[in-house]
């Protein structure tokens, strides 16, 4: 049995997006509830060198839009990457699923051995194959990002726990 293309990325994607938008939902009540700052939560890292968690929402919403939009073959909408509260977050996610929903299994099954480059900083060029691309690079670092998200906001005291990391399935 083979699984497709589409249905190891878009669904995927859709899944985990929404059950961030959840847990930063949690996250924003919780703020609310205990009197903190909510730059507290969003400005929060786990160690000095690492993005902030509002740095890493927008990671994780640019791989699900870069990832579906190159295995698509259509260009990846370039967004600001200027949020800075929960509401502008859950924007963003938002706009992140309407986009990633506009795919069809017909638009991306089928492109397993499309050539993508990336540009991750110059001079660096890496390319894959579609297939390659998303099992190697693109889930990965989105898994990573979103998880990175969870892990700050627990370690900050959000009562958020395995399902709502994985949301509905």
């Amino acid at each position: 049995m083979t699984i497709s293309l589409y249905a190891a990325s878009i669904p995927v994607f859709k899944q985990m997006l929404n059950s961030l938008s959840d847990i930063l939902v949690k996250a924003e009540a919780h703020a609310t509830a205990k009197s903190i700052d909510p730059n507290a939560l969003l400005q929060a890292r786990l160690f000095p060198d690492m993005f902030p968690l509002t740095r890493q929402v927008q990671i994780a919403a640019d791989f699900a839009r870069g990832v579906s939009a190159r295995l698509a073959g259509v260009e990846v909408p370039k967004y600001e990457d200027n949020e800075q509260s929960f509401a502008d977050l859950q924007a963003l996610l938002s706009k992140t699923l309407a986009f990633v929903d506009g795919f069809t299994a017909a638009q991306i099954d089928g492109n397993e051995a499309r050539e993508i480059v990336t540009r991750p900083g110059t001079p660096k060029e890496k390319k894959f194959t579609g297939q390659a691309y998303l099992l190697s690079y693109g889930l990965p670092q989105f898994f990573f990002h979103v998880s990175t998200t969870y892990a700050l906001l627990r370690h900050n005291g959000v009562e958020v726990g395995k399902r709502d990391y994985m949301g509905a399935f």
